[in-house]
């Protein structure tokens, strides 16, 4: 299971890395087009599409590996049961959130799909397609929530403390 899951955050990194490129093109198409004097229609739609994507998709990834932006002001006080207390209830938190997120970017996604749905840009996008990767990047989250939750419900959880993180600073 924990193999599937580490390709499962793997994978929607590597797709965040595409979509950078994907904004990387665009950019790059944009300009090249403002010189050479022609035009791309919805680059920059097609830009911002694959930035949110990049960001979405690479949540999960963010999360398991401990570079997440945390307050740690009381957690960093507490000791023992008081603290893996404290972080239960946190996890428990951010998995009913990030699930509210999922459930209502997937139905988003849906109803885009169902309504047919376009962007309003001169390329006319069916907008499910850029949601899809909200959606999932959106999911998957949920899903290393979840998994984070079970690894501190197992005390298998590994996270960094105070020093480690300002020496990533």
């Amino acid at each position: 299971m924990r193999k599937t899951l580490d390709f499962l955050y793997d994978g929607a990194a590597w797709l965040a890395a595409l979509a950078m490129i994907g904004v990387l093109v665009m950019v790059l198409l944009s300009i090249l087009g403002r010189q050479l004097n022609f035009l791309v229609p919805g680059a920059d739609a097609y830009a911002g599409y694959s930035m949110a994507a990049a960001g979405f998709l690479a949540l999960a990834h963010t999360l398991k590996h401990n570079e997440h932006i945390r307050v740690t002001l009381l957690l960093g006080k507490l000791k023992g049961s008081a603290k893996r207390g404290l972080e239960i209830w946190a996890l428990t938190a951010a998995i009913l959130l990030s699930g509210l997120f999922a459930w209502y970017a997937v139905r988003l996604a849906w109803q885009s799909h169902a309504f047919n749905d376009i962007s309003t840009s001169n390329d006319a996008t069916p907008l499910w397609i850029p949601q899809l990767s909200m959606a999932v990047g959106a999911v998957v989250l949920c899903i290393a929530f979840i998994d984070e939750w079970v690894m501190e419900l197992r005390g298998q959880r590994v996270v960094a403390d105070n020093a480690e993180a300002l020496h990533n600073e």
